[in-house]
């Protein structure tokens, strides 16, 4: 691939700018290649803004960049976005490049293991398009909606956590990213520190850190967080909040065991500290799972816990509906933090959001997902397997959308992720999910965001060939 990429680089002067290059045919003919050879080339092309590629209508060599004069001098904005005025601040960082890594649309031809929502074949695009139709002639859809959220959405959350939680407990938001928002500010102050399981989301480390927050790793195995070292954590930080997915955990997949659930809620009482419960992929179950353990808000009627439910990761990126639970002062702190910042989700969303979670349509696609994510996840399991014997795979979720990887030693997480770029496949390597060093190096496949199987056996096998030439 890079050899064609080179010689086609090398032509490029022979067209003008949005002129049309020999059509794919043409090059596997001349160059005596594969297709698949001639698409990694012209994806790679692409990637460096030197073609463009138009579905149905071929390859053409791009315009050249338009170069403004610069204007004004904003190197003052360095100083003043350093500058704390407390010597005791920890300076807010705004990182963002680890979750833009999940969202942004890799180039044409590369396979996306590297996703974080679902193809949109596994979406519920027909039922989703039907409520959102159904929704908008509801009476008074276009109204100002309760600041809480709408009471119907709110008893319906409150259903699926169980337990003593109510719909008076249940604030609706705007997807999990903005509620785990929400849920940090209202609890840690700038400058506290934060536990956060290792390795963890990296969208939530994000978040901690653009707050002044200073994650504190506790380490995870198959079970869960280590309660031990959790107490050790809270012992020695003074922290009064924890962030943890007890639930097929990101990325490691874990399932809290259930002997640990009650430790982690007693030392976080006996610590006077707070639990935000990140309970994103409850709904991504794998068919062979069995009976899933309920929430740990269900378990909590100290007010430990503030729970985080989502739509989004079952449904589509864009259906961003979300909610709160807890019980306690804490609610109106929440309430008013989420007030403040976003006034409250739009109505139609919500009502949206009723009518796709009461429709019939909403079980059959929970099954259907439910079915293709193990076929998905098995496929990529034994493509591995296969392919690359040498990468540790420690633990298989029975939820949730990827697998997460241990490289063999002396592996260079980011020479590999360069490499398998270079081969047609995106994947995502494992530092950014840890908030200290890394104990060794790995890399997170999601199986989700992929057209099917077909892709998860190619991509393995670019995969392969990149850890061959990394």
């Amino acid at each position: 691939m890079g050899e064609l990429a080179n010689h086609l680089r090398s032509e490029l002067d022979r067209y003008s700018p949005g002129g049309k290059l020999p059509s794919s045919r043409a090059l596997v003919e001349r160059f005596r290649v594969s297709p698949v050879t001639v698409t990694r080339a012209l994806a790679q092309l692409t990637a460096e803004g030197l073609v463009v590629t138009r579905p149905g209508a071929g390859a053409f060599r791009a315009a050249p960049r338009a170069t403004t004069a610069a204007t004004g001098d904003t190197s003052w904005q360095e100083v003043a976005l350093s500058a704390d005025g407390a010597a005791d601040v920890v300076p807010r960082t705004v990182d963002a490049s680890a979750v833009l890594a999940t969202l942004a649309a890799p180039p044409p031809g590369v396979i996306e293991f590297n996703g974080g929502y679902l193809h949109p074949s596994l979406q519920p695009e027909r039922a989703m398009t039907a409520a959102l139709s159904r929704a908008g002639r509801r009476p008074g859809a276009w109204s100002r909606p309760p600041m809480e959220g709408l009471p119907e959405l709110r008893e319906w959350f409150a259903r699926g956590i169980g337990g003593a939680v109510t719909a008076a407990d249940v604030l609706v938001s705007a997807g999990g990213q903005t509620a785990l928002t929400t849920a940090l500010r209202a609890l840690a102050p700038p400058g506290a520190p934060v536990l956060v399981e290792s390795p963890t989301y990296p969208g939530m480390l994000a978040i901690a850190r653009a707050a002044g927050l200073r994650p504190v790793p506790v380490p995870v195995d198959a079970d869960g967080v280590r309660p031990a070292l959790l107490a050790d954590a809270f012992h020695a930080t003074g922290a009064r909040v924890f962030v943890c997915q007890p639930l097929f955990q990101n990325p490691t997949g874990a399932v809290l065991a259930p002997a640990r659930r009650p430790e982690v809620l007693r030392i976080a009482r006996d610590a006077g500290a707070f639990v935000i419960e990140d309970d994103f992929v409850r709904r991504l179950v794998h068919e062979d799972a069995g009976p899933l353990p309920p929430p740990l808000a269900a378990d909590d009627p100290d007010g430990v816990v503030v729970h985080v439910g989502s739509l989004t990761k079952a449904t589509s990126p864009s259906f961003r509906v979300s909610a709160l639970a807890a019980h306690g002062p804490v609610l109106q702190r929440l309430r008013a933090i989420q007030v403040v910042d976003t006034f409250f989700v739009p109505r139609p969303l919500q009502e949206a959001a009723l009518e796709l979670v009461g429709s019939p349509a909403w079980p059959r696609h929970l099954r259907a997902v439910s079915a293709e994510l193990k076929t998905r996840r098995d496929t990529m399991t034994a493509a591995l397997r296969l392919e690359l014997p040498d990468f540790s795979l420690p633990h298989i979720p029975s939820g949730g959308y990827h697998l997460w990887l241990r490289l063999p030693a002396g592996t260079e997480e980011q020479s590999l992720t360069t490499a398998a770029l270079r081969e047609g496949v995106a994947l995502t390597p494992g530092r950014p999910y840890f908030s200290a060093e890394p104990p060794a190096a790995h890399i997170r496949l999601s199986f989700a965001a992929v057209a099917g199987t077909g892709e998860i056996v190619e991509g393995v096998r670019r995969l392969r060939a990149a850890y061959g030439t990394g």
